[in-house]
């Protein structure tokens, strides 16, 4: 993954539903490798308002096989971002990208007869679509089940496009939308996807345990009680795959626990190779971090959400030992072959040398 941003000119926004826009972004031939993308990942997105530097992440909505580079962008109330770019931002203007990045994703088999589920709240459907719409393509054999929580009828994104693949792939793509503002005749739909919810569904429309996998996105609490709802049902954490928009406040003792490690790591040393560069920076533990000390020596370190989410600020340990304060953005995988997230790391040992380039 590149740490630079690149301009890309959209090409395309299309209003999905009426406080949520999709843009479809031009990608020069010079940058196709750069913006090629597994299903489920997501796209930093940089632009400077009223003087600030923002970013946010947006996942992709598209899937490989289209051919298109696409985001979703609901306006939340008080979202800088979100709200710029609902109403403001048209075709042929440019803005500022990251290369694709994230772990939400998985390995399709065209040999694989596998059942998959996945669980969406509100915009938690974009990168979800991406994994079905692979699904479909990539294994003839397996089946999709989608469970959509929305608050009403008007507020479901890709309402119709949903709807064509359903009915496109009757016997291997099944639907179930659940609404927490509108009443339907089968109370089983009413409400929100809860952990009391997930329970009902389990048996009369999926029986858990034939999930392959399952792929939970959404709003924090529907994604704790979805996944806590698997797992009382016997599905494996192995087979839950989670992708996090945003994460509560640290508890109290999770914030002296935290402010603990900066504070014994004040001074230790720290390498850090971007870019192809190398330089060592001393860790200062008013900065927090690995991430924003080496912001406050001058490296453009990559960044985007700074809560242990996005991934976007990445590095592998190459020698010593590190430690983060939080982790909801790497696959224990990841965290297994040595990559930390830096917005959240600080050195335990004065041997520390990070490479955001691997």
């Amino acid at each position: 993954m590149s740490s630079g941003f690149h301009d890309l000119q959209i090409a395309e926004v299309r209003r999905e539903i009426d406080d949520a826009v999709s843009l479809r972004f031009t990608v020069p031939d010079e940058l196709r490798d750069a913006f090629r993308f597994t299903p489920g990942q997501h796209l930093t997105l940089r632009t400077e308002i009223e003087g600030e530097d923002v970013r946010r992440n947006y996942s992709i909505c598209a899937a490989p096989h289209e051919g298109e580079l696409r985001v979703a962008i609901k306006q939340i109330n008080g979202g800088l971002f979100s709200t710029w770019a609902n109403r403001t931002l048209s075709a042929g203007q440019t803005i500022e990208v990251m290369p694709p990045h994230g772990s939400f994703t998985w390995t399709f088999d065209p040999d694989r007869s596998a059942v998959y589920a996945g669980f969406a709240g509100g915009s938690g459907i974009t990168p979800i679509l991406s994994l079905l719409k692979t699904a479909l393509r990539e294994e003839p054999k397996s089946r999709f089940v989608l469970f959509y929580g929305n608050r009403a009828s008007s507020s479901i994104m890709f309402l119709e496009e949903i709807a064509a693949m359903k009915n496109r792939f009757l016997d291997r793509l099944e639907v179930y939308h659940f609404l927490e503002d509108e009443e339907d005749d089968i109370t089983l739909f009413n409400g929100r996807l809860d952990t009391a919810k997930t329970a009902e569904i389990f048996g009369p429309l999926i029986d858990p345990a034939g999930i392959d996998a399952a792929f939970i996105c959404g709003p924090g609490p529907m994604m704790d009680a979805v996944e806590a709802g698997l797992k009382t049902a016997g599905v494996p954490g192995e087979r839950i795959l989670i992708e996090r928009f945003t994460v509560g406040e640290m508890t109290g003792a999770q914030l002296a626990a935290a402010r603990e490690l900066e504070r014994k790591a004040e001074g230790l040393k720290v390498k850090l190779t971007l870019d192809g560069r190398r330089r060592t920076v001393t860790f200062d533990a008013e900065k927090g971090s690995i991430l924003e000390n080496a912001r406050a020596a001058g490296m453009p370190a990559p960044f985007a959400c700074k809560a242990g989410v996005c991934a976007t600020c990445r590095a592998k340990v190459v020698s010593g030992e590190v430690t983060m304060k939080q982790n909801y953005g790497l696959a224990p995988e990841e965290v297994a072959a040595g990559y930390v997230l830096t917005c959240q790391a600080v050195p335990l040992t004065d041997d520390v040398e990070l490479n955001f380039d691997a």
